[in-house]
């Protein structure tokens, strides 16, 4: 029997809108304490589609789990409007399940782009998420130069607004660290992982349609961790407990996403990103593959003398080079 997980039941909601709380009922970081994952908030979702005139719809919540037959990997199944609305009820599903959780004094601030970058966040998926993929590629959270700026999973500002063609307005977060301001499209610092990774696609596919035929890609989880230092703080470095409630709801929503878009192939980028994928995702193997790639870090050594031979050699091995060059 294939099937994912639920973690947990949704709590009933009449439509997106939420009303941002921080701690102590105020924008700034306040005291120390456990910090709930409201204080990052948000700002009265609407989604808008193609075919709607511009107009923003506001969407329900689900009102549970989503009930899956059993038995078979289910085959891509978009939603009477698209896919791509699919989608993005997934990701806004999984952020109502992660509002839910708190973390210790390590953690000062939380940043969530696909809310405060809602715009620009919602234009990838429905511009490039149209129909069912074969392949993901997975990320495993926002990098404060990359998606934090821009909503869009390695998103490097000049990749994400000259060769995606994305843009839109990019929110301050509800709570803004001094030393990781939110520039959006204006960010004049370069995040190196994604114009790594965005550079060699470029290149490779040339134009970002050929890419998305049959590629997608994803964050495992949508938070940006900061230290009240101002530090990046990964989910690796976060107590196991917390860790594990963080990423296990993250795997879960993973495991819906893949099923929604019929992916066949998951590469996660980086080690850590390949382990969730496949601790997530063993219910569905082996009709879903799990394989990892080299993330493109500037803090890894192999990645530093080329990463851009070392992926191509790995997407050949796996046969992925055909899908993105025809």
């Amino acid at each position: 029997m294939l099937r994912c997980p639920e973690e947990g039941q949704l709590s009933q909601r009449e439509n997106l809108s939420f009303i941002w709380k921080g701690r102590n009922g105020s924008k700034g970081p306040g005291q120390p304490g456990p910090l709930p994952l409201d204080s990052w908030g948000c700002w009265g979702l609407s989604i808008c589609f193609p075919g709607d005139g511009g107009m923003a719809v506001p969407q329900p919540f689900p009102s549970g789990p989503h009930l899956q037959p059993a038995g078979a990997l289910m085959e891509p199944q978009p939603s009477p409007r698209s896919l791509a609305e699919g989608f993005l009820q997934e990701e806004l599903r999984l952020n109502d399940e992660l509002r839910q959780l708190q973390f210790s004094e390590l953690v000062g601030i939380i940043y969530n782009p696909v809310e405060y970058a809602w715009e620009p966040h919602r234009s990838y998926v429905t511009r490039y998420c149209q129909g069912p993929k074969q392949v993901l590629f997975l990320g495993m959270n926002p990098g404060p130069f990359g998606m934090a700026q821009t909503g869009v999973p390695f998103g490097e500002v000049s990749v994400v607004r000259d060769w995606l063609g994305l843009g839109g307005p990019v929110r301050t977060p509800p709570q803004e660290h001094p030393k990781r301001p939110v520039l959006g499209l204006e960010c004049p610092q370069s995040e190196v992982s994604g114009a790594r990774f965005w550079g060699f696609f470029r290149n490779l596919c040339g134009q970002p349609e050929v890419f998305f035929r049959h590629c997608f890609v994803h964050n495992l989880c949508p938070l940006l961790l900061l230290a009240p230092s101002g530090r990046n703080i990964t989910p690796a470095e976060l107590p196991a407990k917390q860790r594990e409630q963080l990423l296990g709801v993250c795997d879960a929503a993973l495991c819906r996403q893949v099923q929604l878009l019929g992916v066949r192939l998951v590469v996660g980028v980086g080690r850590l990103a390949e382990q969730r994928a496949r601790r997530a995702l063993a219910g569905l193997m082996p009709e879903v593959q799990v394989e990892g790639l080299l993330h493109p870090s500037p803090r890894s050594p192999q990645a530093n003398k080329g990463w851009e031979a070392v992926a191509k050699e790995r997407l050949n091995e796996l046969g992925l080079l055909p899908l993105l060059t025809s």
